[in-house]
């Protein structure tokens, strides 16, 4: 691997759980991506003027260590695999003082049209400089609570209303939001999930009672790792509306699966499955789940519901 971004956790990163927000994270590694391609021999992907991008399709993310305001990061990486006009990279961010991992990301990437997203072939250069940069994914990369493969039911709101899915989150795409494209950028495939999964009170009902004025304690939802498939991208103005059901729950952790769909067609944007779990915010540790808890929350879990 060569390292392909270094820097901190900003204060204003960060959320209620006191540690870097997990947008900020792809954030991060969207910077790393832009400068594996060039070490590649592509032309910068994120200029506006660009003739090819890269374009995600399916990202696994895991989160390893906490990163706090003020950590020092840096991300290395490789290409895995390619093949015409697509390819795996392994991204690691690591903490700078220690070399401990922070997050993995393997992420399944077109070479394509920044205009149309429409996938083309590499240029001949490419293949050579990526055998030069390949590597292989580390052991702690590897999905642990998950599947990474694509869910085989349509996806529609039809579907999320016949699962009887929650809405916890609605909006629309801002202009701050897009790539010099127009193309909503990559962070937000998770940011806009980490903005409405608060109110899914019948996965979290721990951290629903504090939002109610009953706390328990002083607890908060933390995600551990994730699968996305990216479906299409979406475009300034565009509307979304974020449906979501629990897969399976754990004594420890809980499986919920998120369907960001477009409201006027009924069509995905894009679905995630996350494995997540009620964290202490005091002892900065997994909650213990009391067996009343635990009852009401395997009662919610949606039978068949995939991402």
């Amino acid at each position: 691997m060569i390292e392909l971004w270094r820097g901190c956790v900003n204060a204003w990163e960060c959320d209620e759980l006191g540690h870097f927000n997990v947008r900020f994270y792809l954030a991060r590694a969207s910077e790393a991506l832009a400068n594996l391609a060039e070490a590649a021999g592509l032309n910068p992907i994120q200029r506006p003027d660009a003739l090819a991008t890269l374009i995600p399709q399916t990202l696994h993310i895991r989160f390893l260590a906490e990163a706090h305001p003020g950590a020092p990061l840096y991300i290395e990486g490789g290409f895995v695999d390619h093949d015409r006009s697509s390819a795996d990279v392994i991204l690691v961010m690591r903490h700078s003082g220690t070399g401990k991992p922070a997050a993995s990301f393997a992420i399944t990437l077109s070479h394509a049209a920044p205009d149309t997203a429409a996938a083309f072939a590499w240029p001949d250069r490419f293949a050579k400089a990526a055998r030069a940069l390949k590597t292989d994914t580390p052991g702690f990369a590897a999905p642990r609570g998950l599947a990474t493969t694509r869910g085989t039911r349509p996806i529609s709101l039809s579907a999320a209303d016949a699962f009887g899915l929650t809405r916890i989150g609605q909006g629309r795409f801002g202009p701050s939001e897009m790539d010099a494209f127009g193309w909503m950028r990559t962070e937000f495939l998770l940011g806009r999930v980490s903005d409405s999964v608060t109110n899914f009170a019948a996965a979290f009902p721990e951290e629903w009672d504090m939002h109610a004025g009953e706390p328990s304690g002083n607890i908060g939802s933390a995600l551990l790792e994730c699968c996305i498939h990216v479906h299409r991208w979406p475009r300034a103005g565009d509307g979304y509306a974020i449906r979501s059901g629990l897969k399976s729950a754990g004594s420890k952790v809980r499986n919920i699966v998120h369907w960001v769909l477009e409201p006027a067609t009924g069509k995905p944007w894009w679905t995630m499955e996350g494995v997540a779990a009620p964290m202490d915010l005091d002892q900065r540790k997994l909650a213990v789940i009391d067996p009343e808890t635990q009852a009401k929350v395997e009662a919610a879990v949606v039978p068949g519901i995939e991402a």
